[in-house]
């Protein structure tokens, strides 16, 4: 059965402000030719750069999905893509005059009524579907995403928070009907200990009750009641069906997502690409990734997890933010709450132990020796530490910035650091490390 491309018949505009930046923006809706695709454009910018969401364009995925081509970017694209794939839309051009579409309340809702009111028209060409010959599967932690082979897109995905609590479920195929009256109004959420260390991060700075729902223990807090009582989910399953659009084309699949997110959503993608062009990732394709390439200046959270051994609940780098050369890196580690250490260290009075920050120090560092031309397959294991010192307590909301220098390097298999970390402009912690550079085990 042939389905039609489908697109806008005119632009339709919408104003609020931005949910992380906090700015004043205007978005447009503008009709697009087939096979285009979708098409971000800054009209702010000289020249007016474009932006096509893909997989390859994916630079942050920090609470939500940022794109770039060069020096151009705009961030939280999730929830327009979300409206446009969920309409069946499958061609249109996105004009922003900042880096971030409004956020308005929070949901898809706002854009699928501006979607209507673009008139939806169908055009000669026919849709070209992504579909899969066999399962893929995406994990991180206690969090994973299946993709089995399907006739048409169903997501079934059970949605929790770190601590096991506002467990939801929910299994649905994802048709125009659906979407727009069974997913599009879920409205974004946060719980009420993550506010102050997302503001922190410079996030949320236009967030309001009139634009998420706040959890706090036992709580909703909103402006209004809960539009659906498994609303979390709900958007959960949103974000997933905006992520998707990374991939280019629509895709025929059944998802079982597991406590998903959007760094896990984009790998997913990722790998459907990979399949889909015939390259299995191999243990090889995993070794090659498996250094931090010569012209990388900084690396996400997906980079740091291809580099570093460690998985949940030992990664303590979130970002790398500068690498200079061979010698020297800067890290980030924000620490939150949700940390599960901070379940008996210590109750009521919550206090980063020195072996984390010290752990986070030695990833730190082995992320600037696998740098190193002679490193690739190869693991920087920690054999001891020097000159630790501990300044002052790291704490909830706090973030760690970790500055790791080279100091000796022996042949390819012996090394030593100075790692200094800071809250603010404080000195937190310190040490002096020493490395072994081994090869890495074969997966199995």
């Amino acid at each position: 059965m042939t389905v039609k491309q489908r697109s806008l018949n005119k632009e339709k505009s919408v104003k609020g402000k931005a949910l992380h930046t906090g700015e004043d923006v205007t978005l447009t809706l503008k009709p697009a030719p087939a096979c285009s695709g979708y098409v971000f454009r800054r009209t702010d910018l000289f020249g007016k750069p474009e932006i096509k969401p893909s997989s390859s364009s994916v630079t942050e995925l920090v609470r939500s999905t940022t794109i770039s081509n060069g020096n151009a970017k705009v961030h939280t694209i999730e929830h327009v893509l979300s409206a446009l794939s969920g309409c069946g839309i499958d061609n249109a051009i996105i004009e922003i005059n900042a880096s971030e579409p409004p956020i308005l309340d929070g949901s898809a809702k706002p854009y699928v009524e501006l979607i209507k009111s673009a008139e939806p028209i169908e055009l000669d060409d026919n849709r070209d579907f992504l579909k899969l010959s066999s399962p893929l599967s995406v994990s991180s932690g206690n969090r994973s995403i299946i993709a089995l082979p399907h006739d048409g897109l169903r997501i079934t995905c059970t949605s929790a928070d770190d601590r096991g609590v506002h467990v939801q479920h929910m299994s649905i195929d994802v048709d125009p009907e659906n979407y727009i009256n069974q997913i599009a109004p879920a409205r974004t959420f946060t719980l009420y200990e993550d506010i102050e260390e997302l503001l922190k991060l410079g996030k949320i700075r236009g967030g309001s009750l009139d634009s998420a729902v706040v959890i706090k223990g036992g709580q909703i807090m909103s402006k209004e009641p809960l539009r659906f009582e498994d609303e979390f989910v709900r958007h959960k399953i949103l974000d997933v069906i905006g992520d998707l659009c990374l991939l280019g084309k629509p895709l025929h699949a059944h998802i079982i997502a597991v406590r998903p997110g959007h760094s896990l959503n984009a790998e997913l993608t990722s790998k459907i690409l990979e399949f889909s062009k015939g390259k299995a990732p191999a243990a090889s394709n995993h070794k090659e990734k498996s250094i931090v390439l010569p012209e990388e200046t900084e690396l996400d959270v997906r980079r740091v997890l291809d580099v570093l051994p460690h998985r949940y609940p030992f990664v303590m780098i979130d970002r790398v933010i500068s690498i200079d050369g061979d010698n020297s890196l800067i890290a980030l580690k924000n620490v939150t709450i949700n940390e599960p250490f901070f379940t008996g260290h210590f109750p009521g009075h919550p206090v980063m132990p020195g072996v984390m920050q010290l752990e986070a120090m030695a990833q730190a560092a082995g992320l600037l020796l696998l740098r190193r031309g002679k490193s690739g397959g190869k693991v920087a294991f920690f054999m001891s530490a020097d000159k630790v010192k501990f300044r002052k307590p790291v704490v909830p909301g706090d973030q760690l910035k970790i500055c790791a220098t080279l100091e000796k390097v022996r042949g390819d298999k012996l090394a030593t650091a100075r790692v200094i970390c800071t809250v603010g402009e404080k000195e937190v912690s310190s040490a002096n490390l020493m490395f072994t550079i081994a090869q890495a085990r074969e997966e199995d």
